[in-house]
């Protein structure tokens, strides 16, 4: 596998969007949408920069680094001292970090990584 890195780079912007317009009207989506989207679409977002950034690697393996660092961003979530907690309120390390441990985040990230698994399988094939 040879990644394109402008289709990366593209589809990353893409991802970041809907997953922060997603949490930006959560009025206008469906409740399921509000709950479930951001936590699938970082994952693809995670999924994405791990191909965008080892771009030859294999799909399996960059599905197995994104699942590793999701999964263990959100158990790192267990973990609560004044340091990271104080990382935490702002925006960035909110995103990055989250908040608080939900097993349904981690079926949210493997649909994420998943979807990342089909979309580079079927549409983003290299020679």
């Amino acid at each position: 596998m040879n990644r394109n890195r402008y289709i990366y780079s593209f589809l990353l912007l893409i991802t970041i969007a809907a997953g922060l317009a997603s949490r930006h009207f959560p009025g206008i989506l469906p409740r399921w949408v509000q709950l479930y989207m951001g936590d699938t679409l970082w994952a693809l977002m995670v999924f994405l920069l791990i191909g965008f950034i080892f771009r030859r690697k294999s799909t399996l393996w960059v599905v197995a680094a994104a699942l590793a660092f999701s999964y263990g961003i959100e158990i790192s979530q267990i973990y609560h001292t004044p340091w990271i907690d104080a990382l935490r309120t702002n925006t960035l390390g909110g995103l990055v970090l989250g908040f608080g441990f939900l097993w349904s985040d981690l079926v949210c990230y493997t649909a994420g990584v998943g979807f990342g698994y089909i979309m580079e399988k079927a549409f983003l094939k290299r020679k």
